[in-house]
């Protein structure tokens, strides 16, 4: 991603899978400072209704983010913004 300061709007529609488009979409946030490291991201259920797809689409990006070490997941307390954020590829 080139400009750091802008999201890039969330496009369901566009040729990768929706859970990819998801997970896309919360990193650029992540990258660009809206979601700051250590910060507690949204209920699943609540991204869900935000994205307006699935619960277990969200799921599918959370596994996503978790495997590009984007968020780190304390059962019992949420899910966070890993801290230090890991650089982009």
């Amino acid at each position: 991603m080139s400009d750091r300061s802008h999201v890039p709007e969330f496009n369901p529609q566009g040729p990768q899978l929706v859970y990819v488009a998801v997970a896309d979409h919360i990193e650029a946030r992540i990258r660009t400072g809206e979601l700051q490291p250590g910060a507690r991201l949204p209920a699943e259920r609540d991204l869900a209704q935000e994205y307006g797809v699935a619960y277990l689409t969200v799921r599918r990006a959370a596994q996503v983010l978790r495997e590009r070490g984007l968020i780190v997941t304390v059962h019992g307390r949420g899910t966070f913004v890993a801290d230090p954020v890991p650089p982009a590829d």
